[in-house]
């Protein structure tokens, strides 16, 4: 395939690009020439090593902007939305909006010990993980920021339709998710805006360890998957650079499962 043009006014803006998937996206259409925009939000601890990969991004070539914020507080949002716009300059558009915030309550739904998930864990990991998705498209629709041929990118996991330990608020939140990924492909077509979702098989990233027994997930998946090993971030990158082609403009509101054949037994 030939590459997009490094001088080239599209952008890619990652929501949650420091680590895991988002980063591995942002790397993968950095090297097809996309410029990059990633929000993320950090401790000021770990901001050495995503530096590190940031600059990686930075000498393939590209323009690359980062901003350690909170991309879910609706007022910061907005104002750098207005940040955003300057960096895009009077002809930059956003060719690709991936969406890759993993902040959700990974309670149990019942313990004798452990507090359970309440009203409010629902609540905060639905806005995250899936509400918050729409608004950045919104607000990219309403500064007419988005390119004519648009892409929106988010991932999904196998929890949206099976039940796992501790997954409950997730699981709800990947399931709406997918709704609001067929809802958007539907009512955005009319501005050129393609919606699809990406089901990633069990990758091992930052989030990942953050489940209660993913060890045990781990061990599971493996098993599974023909292939014998689990899914790469790079894998889950590569489709969702396939996403942004030419080529696949007529795939919109689907979920694309990219699990090496885990999910199949």
């Amino acid at each position: 395939m030939i590459k997009h043009s490094s001088s080239s006014n599209e952008w890619a803006l990652i929501i949650g690009g420091s680590s895991g998937l988002g980063l591995a996206t942002a790397k993968k259409l950095a090297g097809e020439g996309f410029n990059i925009i990633i929000v993320h939000r950090d401790k000021k601890s770990d901001l050495q090593s995503i530096e590190s990969d940031f600059k990686e991004i930075t000498l393939i070539g590209v323009a690359f902007q980062s901003y350690n914020m909170d991309a879910l507080h609706p007022e910061k949002r907005t104002r750098l939305i207005q940040q955003i716009k300057g960096v895009l300059g009077p002809v930059g558009k956003v060719k690709v909006l991936v969406h890759s915030i993993a902040k959700g309550n990974l309670k149990p739904m019942r313990s004798a010990t452990d507090r359970v998930l309440g009203n409010a864990d629902f609540h905060l990991t639905l806005d995250a993980m899936a509400i918050n998705l729409y608004d950045w498209a919104q607000l990219l629709i309403r500064e007419d920021l988005f390119a004519s041929d648009a892409r929106i990118v988010a991932f999904t996991s196998e929890g949206s339709v099976r039940a796992w330990p501790n997954y409950g608020a997730v699981s709800a939140a990947k399931a709406a998710l997918e709704a609001i990924i067929r809802n958007m492909a539907l009512e955005f077509a009319p501005l050129g805006i393609r919606a699809n979702g990406i089901q990633a098989g069990i990758t091992e990233t930052k989030s990942f360890k953050q489940i209660p027994g993913h060890e045990a997930l781990r061990k599971h998946a493996l098993e599974r998957n023909p292939h014998g090993r689990l899914t790469r971030p790079e894998d889950v990158a590569n489709a969702a650079y396939l996403l942004c082609t030419e080529e696949a403009q007529w795939i919109t509101g689907t979920i694309i499962t990219v699990d090496g054949g885990e999910s199949l037994q």
